[in-house]
């Protein structure tokens, strides 16, 4: 029996039994198979659509736009066309068996005479279920119906040479963990754990790309387990691996890696966010200090940012995310520095340098305390409280968006009779402060810390 949460999903988008339709009556085969199948017996909402068929690429471009419908040629030569309908993208297949070699995961593509043969070169049985619309009819040949049941992953063909010829299925696997909750059976964990030095063949953009989807997850901590457990983080970020650091019985201090964790689990699954969360203590273990009996991590947020842009940078995010990310661990210890109230030229500080990451510097900092001690979080609770108070009390007297020093760069240049270069930067980035720290001041006063600042250079 279909599900009706498939049954519903199909029927949201009618489009689909029209294409379906449109080959059935030509004499081809077309069948849903993968991720929209998978979500929709699960009652997960999709606009992922992914067909196999029968027919050739050429006989579906032909059909297709014979039929006034516009496609795309990009994967042609793995078989696959790309249709735009109602401003979604379907991809079309033609029944395919894939052949690898080890020094590569793209494989050799060759068209195949049967459905199964197609549904057994899939990642997990959970994505080699069919689904004929003209018929109707689910096609389950790996009994991925009852994995999908119990939350098991598996694969259609023997995990070891599953995940020899795509590796990048292994991180698949800790991405499913973390986005449907599901758990790898022992032989197929255990062929991963066998396999991860293969991840080495995967382009960084194809795992960067995994990555983030594992991010955000409703189960990230899960997944992030997984990675690390099984061993591949070490050829993906292997600076998670460190935040393991090793118990002093002498000195104690919290577990680290569990810590990055539970905060990891406490932020909103935002992309930049979840990075910032995972990576807010990326530091700490080459900070590691002991000092009059105590332990401590003095500058890990600096060096953290360092290493953040460091790690980005080798997985090829773009800049701006790298920037946001670094910023996000750079600032998630400051709000604790202020333990003597919040001045406004504090706040002022503190709202200029989070610039448009402040929400989400907020969220984080809230998601980092994670101390047992109920008396001590409802401390620091109340002290982010009054921080967030007095951000929008501040907000409310300034548009710090808009926020300049009371002399201009030309007003600068004109008094001190100088042409625009390093000594006018100086002077600005001193004006800059000034208004920053004090607020609102007057020419006078503006133009006494510019021509002392002009005496010192």
């Amino acid at each position: 029996m279909v599900p009706r949460t498939l049954l519903s999903l199909i029927d949201k988008n009618e489009y689909l039994k029209i294409v379906s339709d449109l080959y059935i009556s030509n004499g081809f085969e077309l069948y849903l198979v993968g991720g929209a199948v998978r979500d929709g017996i699960l009652d997960v909402n999709t606009k992922d659509f992914d067909f196999t068929t029968n027919a050739t690429p050429e006989e579906s471009i032909s059909l297709l736009n014979n039929n006034g419908y516009k496609t795309t040629e990009i994967g042609k030569n793995f078989g696959t066309i790309e249709l735009q309908v109602e401003n979604n993208s379907i991809h079309i297949t033609t029944f395919r068996k894939d052949t690898y070699v080890n020094s590569s995961r793209n494989p050799s593509v060759e068209s195949a005479d049967s459905l199964n043969t197609d549904l057994s070169r899939r990642d997990f049985t959970i994505n080699s279920i069919a689904y004929s619309l003209n018929e109707n009819e689910l096609i389950d040949p790996f009994s991925g119906l009852k994995d999908l049941a119990e939350g098991i992953i598996k694969t259609p063909d023997d995990p070891v040479i599953s995940f020899s010829d795509d590796p990048l299925r292994m991180l698949r696997l800790c991405r499913f963990i973390s986005t449907h909750g599901f758990s790898p059976d022992e032989d197929t964990y255990t062929a991963m754990r066998d396999n991860i030095e293969r991840i080495k063949i995967v382009s960084v953009e194809r795992i960067r790309d995994e990555f983030n989807k594992l991010l955000v997850g409703e189960n990230a901590p899960m997944g992030i387990r997984t990675l690390v457990e099984s061993g591949l983080s070490l050829y993906i970020i292997p600076e998670i691996n460190e935040l393991k650091m090793e118990i002093d019985p002498k000195h104690h201090h919290k577990d680290v890696y569990e810590h990055s964790l539970e905060v990891l689990d406490g932020v909103p699954p935002k992309l930049i966010l979840r990075m910032g969360a995972l990576l807010h203590d990326i530091a700490k273990p080459n900070t590691k200090g002991i000092e009059n009996g105590k332990i401590h991590f003095r500058h890990h947020e600096v060096i953290g940012a360092r290493m953040t842009k460091k790690i980005l940078k080798r997985l090829k995010y773009d800049n701006k995310t790298i920037e946001d990310v670094a910023q996000l661990v750079e600032q998630s210890a400051r709000p604790h520095t202020f333990k003597m109230g919040w001045t406004d030229s504090a706040v002022r500080r503190y709202i200029v340098d989070a610039g448009h990451m402040l929400e989400d510097l907020n969220a984080l900092v809230r998601a980092d305390v994670t101390t047992k001690n109920k008396q001590k979080k409802q401390d620091i609770y109340r002290t982010l409280d009054e921080l967030e108070k007095r951000i929008e009390e501040v907000k409310a007297k300034e548009e710090l968006s808009k926020i300049r020093p009371a002399l201009s760069g030309d007003e600068v240049m004109k008094h001190f009779k100088i042409q625009p270069g390093p000594k006018v930067g100086v002077i600005m980035k001193a004006l800059y402060e000034q208004r920053i720290n004090d607020g609102e001041v007057s020419k006078e006063e503006a133009l006494k810390l510019a021509e002392k600042t002009f005496n010192n250079l």
